[in-house]
């Protein structure tokens, strides 16, 4: 395994970190399965996990909690918050009071007494970032988190996080996480040289776009019965992306891969990207995505990609990316009516 330095923490990880997302609830509600997935991968020399406090509600924790017993001192341990985990309206957000409340319960559940990499799973604009940079930094000052990050921030937060924290001199955010794939690209054109300049380390999340680049989902044949089309139905049958894959799949046969290997090479390949993140349910999906680990694509399949699917170009939008106030509220993109008419 050639371990990667996680942006300047000077914490090395593996190019692969085991994504949590599927264990417990409607993913893999076996918890000796999903420990023995996680075992499984630390076996093979990922030593890199990523959970996250919304996921199946606390669930996916308590299992990684459960599986890291023993093993916690070789681990670097991710998770994050900002999701809703009640009713009650402030069970969720960027707050301090937030954050100092969700981290000892993530700390509880995980059985751990810090975490490798605290994230903000998505932006707050209701919060100021100060408010949540100040919270997180007195967490790293109180040895209950090591390092902070981001997940899925436009590029003009983390640049305006980034400024926060020198003024201010709190922690500043050391790495993000964004969707990137084949056919999820927008990143290319300025959040990963933008992470590079303020060095950050990048792990990147759906790297299977949210498994159209695993051959199942093929244009005039059925969708299959899954978590993926039930969650994101348009984005799993959208002709464009279903275009995109019926001209990709050739490009991987003729190099004798898979379609799933190939999209993992495609995107390990990125010099900005420390570390692409694996979300198994079952132990055979796993085993599908190790059998590719050691996949390098050459400058011909990729120049071959970029054809079908330019450089720095989404094919179609990501149902689980960020969309800022600005693109939910039509409110916000037009003037009142009265302004309009006297215009």
């Amino acid at each position: 395994m050639q371990y990667r330095t996680l942006g300047r923490t000077g914490i090395k990880v593996s190019p692969y970190c085991l994504g949590a997302m599927m264990f417990g609830g409607p993913g893999n509600p076996d918890h000796d399965d999903c420990i023995r997935i996680i075992h499984k991968a630390l076996d093979y020399g990922i030593n890199f996990i990523d959970t996250a406090d919304r996921y199946s509600r606390g669930e996916s924790e308590e299992i990684v909690g459960k599986a890291l017993k023993g093993r916690r001192g070789n681990v670097v341990l991710a998770t994050k918050v900002h999701g809703p985990m009640g009713e009650d309206p402030n069970q969720q957000g960027n707050s301090r009071r937030w954050i100092m409340q969700a981290v000892e319960a993530s700390l509880r559940r995980l059985q751990t007494d810090c975490i490798d990499l605290y994230q903000i799973h998505r932006p707050a604009p209701d919060t100021d970032v100060e408010e949540t940079l100040s919270a997180l930094t007195d967490l790293m000052r109180a040895g209950k988190v090591r390092a902070i990050g981001s997940s899925t921030f436009p590029v003009s937060e983390i640049v305006e996080a980034q400024w926060v924290a020198e003024r201010r001199g709190f922690a500043r955010f050391r790495t993000e996480q964004p969707p990137y794939s084949i056919l999820d690209r927008g990143i290319e054109r300025d959040m990963l040289p933008t992470c590079e300049r303020y060095g950050m380390g990048v792990m990147v999340w759906s790297p299977l776009s949210k498994g159209m680049l695993t051959g199942r989902y093929r244009k005039g044949q059925p969708m299959p019965d899954s978590l993926r089309s039930k969650y994101f139905p348009q984005q799993m049958s959208d002709e464009r992306n279903l275009d995109a894959v019926e001209r990709l799949i050739p490009i991987a046969e003729a190099a004798g891969l898979s379609l799933t290997h190939m999209a993992m090479g495609f995107v390990m390949a990125h010099p900005g990207v420390t570390s692409a993140i694996l979300g198994p349910r079952t132990m055979q999906h796993l085993d599908d995505l190790l059998a590719g680990a050691e996949v390098r694509l050459n400058d011909e399949i990729l120049d071959q990609i970029d054809q079908i699917v330019p450089p720095g170009i989404d094919v179609a939008p990501n149902g689980a990316a960020y969309n800022p106030p600005a693109i939910l509220s039509a409110g916000l993109r037009r003037r009142p009516t009265a302004e309009r008419a006297a215009a």
